[in-house]
């Protein structure tokens, strides 16, 4: 058996597409753009490439973009005001903090400074509490993606056995959540999981979210079960997912990295963006999202 590569880039980019309709009807709408904030703290030049990319995606959507750039010495005290001002900003729609920050910044003190009707991230705790109990919330963007491409290639969801490798907030947890909210038997196996093959071996549905290369291997997987690849290593030779590249061999369907599931995260963070807009000025969401 040789599984079906689930191709993220193309709906990625039909998503992308949707948005920016559902962009340009807002902008009539409304008489504006959705607008989006990205705030970097420092220079990372994995986060920097990040950011750059969220801003021409931004553009080419049709919203406006808003980009802040802060030294890496930044205080606390700066990065809250700063955020204080974009939650009071009626230009600004969506408000993203690039992750991780200086260690000198309490980062869940800043996300939970973000107004909740502008957490494009999905990460604060009013969202994440939203999540959890069935709440209309802004989801975050990596499971939410996870959750489109699962829906394409199991359009019933309801009853299948999903296993989540990860317990990180801000993928393993919400996308359990999510996959509860489908109707889903959930597990999520971690760290201190006594036996993970065991767990994952009875899954219709794996999703590998542990950042370790290669973690997830063949002999764990059911045949034709479904396996979506969070992880983006780097490794000398490039990058690499969480799941071996021989489960292939075994899966029914599988994404490929890269390719699969990251181009889904900014199409998602745009989708996020049109949906606050539109909650915000008190229009429907389009339900092509």
């Amino acid at each position: 058996m040789t599984a079906r590569l689930i191709d993220g880039k193309a709906f990625a980019a039909a998503l992308r597409d949707r948005v920016a309709t559902a962009a340009a009807a807002f902008t009539q709408a409304a008489g504006r753009q959705p607008g989006l904030a990205v705030v970097l703290v420092g220079e990372d030049p994995a986060s920097s490439v990040y950011v750059r990319s969220k801003g021409k995606a931004t553009l080419a959507a049709g919203m406006a973009s808003f980009e802040h750039r802060l030294p890496a010495d930044t205080t606390q005290e700066t990065l809250v005001a700063l955020v204080d001002r974009l939650n009071a900003d009626p230009a600004v729609d969506g408000i993203l903090v690039q992750l991780p920050l200086p260690r000198h910044i309490d980062e869940r003190a800043v996300i939970a400074r973000v107004d909740p009707d502008k957490d494009v991230d999905g990460f604060h705790p009013l969202n994440a509490g939203r999540l959890a109990t069935g709440l209309d919330a802004l989801v975050p963007c990596t499971p939410l993606g996870c959750l489109m491409l699962l829906r394409d290639v199991h359009p019933h969801l309801a009853g299948l056995e999903a296993v989540v490798i990860g317990r990180s907030n801000i993928v393993g947890k919400p996308m359990a959540a999510l996959l509860l909210q489908e109707s889903c038997t959930v597990t999520t196996v971690h760290s201190r999981t006594r036996d993970v093959m065991a767990h994952v071996r009875m899954a219709d549905i794996v999703v590998a979210a542990v950042g370790i290369p290669g973690f997830v291997q063949p002999e764990w997987i059911k045949p034709g079960a479904t396996v979506i690849d969070v992880g983006i290593n780097r490794v000398e030779g490039g990058l690499v997912g969480d799941v071996d590249p021989r489960v292939a061999e075994v899966a029914g369907a599988i994404t490929p990295v890269p390719g699969g599931v990251g181009p889904m995260t900014i199409a998602v963070l745009l989708r996020n963006t049109v949906v606050a807009a539109s909650r915000r000025a008190g229009l429907a969401v389009d339900p092509s999202l």
